[in-house]
């Protein structure tokens, strides 16, 4: 299970650094990793990739209070989780995106009513909830925070230098992982597999003709 100590006692961990016995302890490795939680630490790993296990999925209806003044008519607020967007569409099941819309400081324009959202939450039972997080993301915060912290406690450039490239080999591997997750969507046929197969069709049908 993933808990607030244990994402910092891994990250102390990276750094070259006693763990902690518990969040009220006074040292300054506690309090520089409190700094960085407070600071949006987990937000910023949230906004580096489209993570599964933070996903939300939503209706939204335009605002009727705000009429543009020109451009697209509708817009749409943005949910106050949003971290970044999955997908913008015009029908419940994700089949059809929305190409014409624009995204502009917390809303959407569209020229629809109503639109369909799935993004990156940061709600507590999204992306906030720290059981939900896979392994490889667990991994990932831990580096983030530790190469935040590490010049403080050390003031090692060699181990900045470390710790950047195990944050970025952990990032990578989380986002893979977080690809890997996703259902697989087969690609539409293109012009030649259409092509073959409607040939395969006439055939069938003269065929069919000879009886």
């Amino acid at each position: 299970m993933t808990t607030r100590l244990k994402i910092y006692n891994d990250a102390l961990l990276l750094a070259g650094e006693r763990s902690l016995a518990s969040l009220t302890e006074t040292t300054e490795s506690r309090r520089l990793l409190d700094q960085v939680w407070n600071s949006d630490g987990v937000l910023k790993c949230l906004e580096a990739g489209q993570w599964f296990f933070a996903t939300r999925t939503v209706q939204l209806d335009y605002d009727p209070d705000i009429d543009p003044d020109f451009g697209f008519n509708r817009a749409f607020t943005k949910p106050t989780d949003w971290v970044n967007t999955m997908a913008l569409c015009s029908d419940e099941f994700f089949n059809v995106p929305l190409l014409e819309y624009s995204d502009e400081s917390g809303y959407w324009y569209a020229d629809v009513d109503i639109i369909y959202v799935k993004y990156v939450s940061s709600d507590e039972d999204y992306g906030m909830d720290l059981n939900k997080w896979p392994g490889s993301f667990e991994e990932y915060v831990a580096a983030h925070f530790a190469s935040r912290i590490v010049l403080k406690l050390s003031s090692d450039p060699k181990k900045l230098e470390m710790l950047l490239k195990v944050y970025e080999d952990l990032m990578k591997k989380a986002k893979s992982a977080a690809a890997m997750a996703q259902p697989t969507k087969l690609l539409p046929p293109g012009s030649w597999s259409k092509a073959r197969l409607r040939r395969g069709m006439e055939r069938g049908n003269r065929s069919g003709d000879l009886y």
